[in-house]
């Protein structure tokens, strides 16, 4: 189960990354292109190219690595690949339920469409 008590900080890897990485691909990828310390009280989620599945890495006394997929949905991820973006623990809440996560106006519902 997520635990995000004691989660300072949530920081959003913006664009793709290949989710076939495991916990040390991704502790990589936050040292090397974001220049974040991995073992920091903090949720580091990444999107696959569908950007149906996340991945969230975790340091909790050990390290942690959540997985999520959508069946029929699919996230509303920033894409500008510059830098992780930093977000609230609601703001990954309301990402994880479909809304749009952006700097400028964030909280844009997703339409609800039926397909026959």
């Amino acid at each position: 189960m997520l635990n995000i008590d004691k989660v300072d900080k949530v920081y959003l890897a913006c664009g793709v990354t290949d989710l076939r990485k495991n916990i040390d691909g991704l502790s990589m990828i936050v040292q090397t292109e974001f220049k974040l310390d991995p073992f920091e009280k903090a949720l580091f989620v990444f999107c696959n190219r569908q950007m149906n599945k996340l991945k969230i890495l975790h340091f909790d006394d050990g390290s942690w690595l959540y997985y999520h997929r959508l069946e029929r949905n699919k996230f509303r991820w920033p894409m500008s690949k510059e830098e992780a973006l930093k977000v609230s623990i609601e703001e990954l809440r309301w990402l994880l339920k479909g809304y749009e996560v952006r700097t400028i106006s964030k909280f844009k519902p997703v339409k609800e469409r039926n397909y026959f």
